[in-house]
């Protein structure tokens, strides 16, 4: 999307929506109390949603993704206290509050799941098992790598926590951004190169992988939490949980998914695939909540099983695909979900021993990890930097992964405590803004190269 030149009255404009936007709190804190108890939620969403769209814009006209933009409006307000205490001596405190409202929680999570399911949309099961041996080999390398690095990382530099956190770490650095990969191959009119077609199924199959590895590491800690002790009969009894509810519920899905909007399409009503469509996420959601997996992997789910050729009659009514019907409701829930995360990001966490060396070493094995991947590809003349660098991104993925951990407890103490979360979002951030110029670049050097060769 092309966007007006950066003038400066057009930043004036964005820095002047984005003050009115920030000082909201201080004119509602001298209105008095709130007669609704709705009232305090909606000017938090007027805030958030408003400011979301600024960075995300701010982000774009500097060929960014958006959601990096969304991130950092969050980090920005989870520490504008440090800001107004040092300029007026008085803390606002009011962003910190809202980090923590369990009403913004739950939209959140909510996005969360809208978000895996958008992603799950964006692919269909035929697609995965066309992606040939490369985009596996990818795959399969890219989550080992990082995974055993991340790993043996967190060893090296937190030798005090306990082996839970060493192996979430290393799971947050497994899966790749799709969206992300996507969105850059799209922009510079590459997405129909072989390398191309590599980087997306392995991004695929590496996001399936990734759920897995975190339904069995949750698991796993879930039941450490619980008292029992680590066997590697529940690793495996977890695993194939993992494996069997995504395996079954593809199998059942897609001989159900024709049949219930065969029911739907008899309804007279309004979106009713929406409602549907929604209907059919929730419950794989809940499913995988009921057997001890994370509701985002039956999301994901849901979104592989649900293709266009299954609602057809009701498409061509409605005149949108599910995937466009979904778009709206992304767009108000998905960037709370990454304000917040950002907003939970303690930068006062960076003055703690060892988190800067933290967060560089992350970074170092989060980009290193799916560079190696990229010798994964088979065939001639493959540009197999290209592939490694389009693997790199984590973006919304890492953040989910982390949030999760940050939500998980082993004798009251947090898996991924705040100075472990910041560095995690220090590795999601810089992964996700040098993959646009190095994917550029690596991609003109292997045109170059081949047309040398030719």
């Amino acid at each position: 999307m092309r966007h007006a030149p950066l003038r400066p009255k057009t930043l004036a404009r964005l820095a002047g929506l984005a003050v009115f936007a920030a000082m909201l709190p201080s004119f509602a804190s001298e209105s008095g109390g709130h007669s609704d108890p709705a009232a305090p939620i909606v000017l938090a969403l007027a805030i958030i949603l408003v400011l979301a769209k600024v960075g995300g814009d701010l982000a774009s006209r500097f060929k960014q993704p958006a959601v990096l933009g969304e991130l950092l409006v969050g980090v920005l307000l989870g520490n504008l206290s440090l800001l107004t205490e040092a300029i007026t001596g008085t803390p606002l405190r009011y962003f910190e509050t809202i980090s923590t409202d369990l009403h913004l929680d739950m939209l959140s999570r909510l996005g969360v799941i809208i978000l895996l399911f958008e992603v799950g949309l964006e692919s269909t099961v035929g697609q995965m098992m066309k992606v040939g041996l490369s985009a596996l080999l990818v795959a399969t390398v890219g989550v080992v790598t990082p995974f055993a690095l991340g790993w043996l990382a967190s060893m090296w530099l937190l030798p005090t926590h306990s082996v839970y956190v060493h192996i979430f770490i290393g799971a947050t650095l497994t899966a790749t951004s799709v969206g992300i990969t996507a969105r850059v191959l799209q922009d510079l009119g590459k997405s129909q190169l072989t390398e191309s077609r590599i980087i997306l199924g392995a991004a695929v199959i590496d996001d399936v992988m990734g759920l897995v590895i975190l339904a069995v590491v949750t698991g796993v800690i879930g039941a450490a939490n619980a008292g029992t002790t680590l066997a590697v009969s529940d690793i495996a009894i977890t695993l194939l949980k993992a494996v069997g509810f995504l395996v079954g519920s593809l199998v059942i899905g897609r001989w159900l998914s024709p049949r219930m909007f065969h029911i739907a399409s008899l309804l007279k009503a309004r979106m009713v695939l929406l409602a549907f469509g929604l209907g059919f996420c929730f419950l794989l959601s809940w499913l995988a909540d009921f057997i001890g997996l994370a509701p985002i992997v039956g999301a994901f789910a849901a979104g592989l099983i649900l293709e266009d050729v299954h609602y057809q009659d009701i498409k061509d009514r409605d005149h949108h695909t599910l995937e466009e019907l979904i778009h709206p409701i992304s767009y108000f829930l998905v960037p709370i979900f990454f304000v917040l995360m950002g907003m939970r990001t303690d930068l006062k966490a960076f003055v703690a021993p060892g988190v800067l060396s933290l967060a560089g070493v992350l970074v170092v094995v989060a980009i290193g990890g799916k560079l190696v991947a990229g010798l994964g590809a088979l065939g001639k003349g493959i540009d197999r930097l290209s592939i490694g660098i389009g693997m790199v991104p984590r973006g919304e993925v890492g953040l989910i992964f982390a949030s999760i951990g940050a939500g998980l407890t082993i004798k009251g103490e947090k898996v991924v405590d705040a100075s472990v979360f910041s560095a995690v979002v220090v590795m999601v951030i810089v992964t996700t803004m040098m993959t646009p110029p190095f994917l550029k670049w690596s991609m003109s050097r292997g045109e170059k190269k081949k047309a040398a060769a030719v």
